[in-house]
């Protein structure tokens, strides 16, 4: 599977019962992903930008992609930077989802 195949597919609900991912399915997605890194139970990466405007407007482009997919990160936000952070709470560790937002993630920010 490749990034632009993560982009072309859509959140799943999820619900507790659901396994979390096991490590050789998420370095398999995460290979597919430019730069994000993965810290235990979460993918993270790092955005720059030229102004706080453009920071403003990718946060604000994130939201509304996470509204759509009704999957939210982990936004954490400075004057030129924004750090999203992916994991699926419901079931303690990284899901399908996690990898489909960020890949959708990548993909607006190329843009």
């Amino acid at each position: 599977m490749k990034t632009s195949d993560l982009t072309q597919m859509s959140c799943k609900g999820c619900t507790g019962d659901m396994p979390a991912l096991k490590q050789p399915e998420i370095d398999s997605l995460l290979q597919q992903l430019d730069d994000w890194q993965q810290y235990d139970r979460l993918i993270r990466k790092t955005y720059r930008f030229k102004d706080y405007y453009q920071t403003m407007a990718f946060v604000n482009a994130v939201a509304w992609l996470s509204h759509r997919e009704d999957h939210h990160p982990e936004l954490s936000v400075s004057y030129k930077e924004c750090q999203v952070e992916y994991t699926t709470h419901i079931i303690h560790g990284l899901s399908e989802n996690d990898f489909i937002c960020a890949a959708k993630v990548e993909a607006l920010f190329k843009s």
